[in-house]
């Protein structure tokens, strides 16, 4: 398995523009905690997202970046009310895999593992993901 470390993808040619389009399901933590992805531990803090995607994935998302990020479906829900949420469209990058990897989510972050053919995420220096690739097809497109 690769360990990727110090990843740029902004200087990385096989690097792709692709942005999500996709309405989730949320609630907020109560409490910390740790949530099992698919492709590794989640920790979360009070307050936090626990994301569960169209295609029945889980994640969490912080609190922070949960409220840049997305917005209710429903004009009545108040932001950060459980329920449904539509993802803000954002360029992200993304990197397909050609063998096993794993990295970290963050600096001293949850360290993630993806299968060959699984897409490194890079949200912004030094803030990635990781999504398998079934998932990827379904609910990334690239950006024009």
């Amino acid at each position: 398995m690769t360990e990727l470390k110090n990843l740029d993808l902004r200087t990385d040619a096989l690097a792709r523009r692709v942005v999500k389009d996709e309405t989730v399901s949320v609630e907020f933590a109560a409490a910390e905690g740790e949530l099992m992805s698919l492709e590794g531990p989640n920790r979360y803090g009070r307050g936090d997202a626990l994301i569960t995607g169209s295609t029945g994935e889980r994640w969490v998302v912080s609190r922070e970046r949960f409220d840049a990020k997305y917005l209710p479906t429903d004009a009545a829900l108040a932001h950060g009310e459980a329920g449904a949420y539509r993802n803000r469209p954002a360029v992200v990058l993304a990197k397909q895999m050609n063998e096993a990897f794993s990295l970290a989510r963050s600096a001293d972050g949850d360290v993630l593992r993806g299968a060959a053919g699984d897409w490194v995420m890079q949200y912004a220096p030094g803030d990635y993901g990781v999504v398998q690739a079934a998932r990827f097809a379904k609910v990334y497109r690239l950006a024009d």
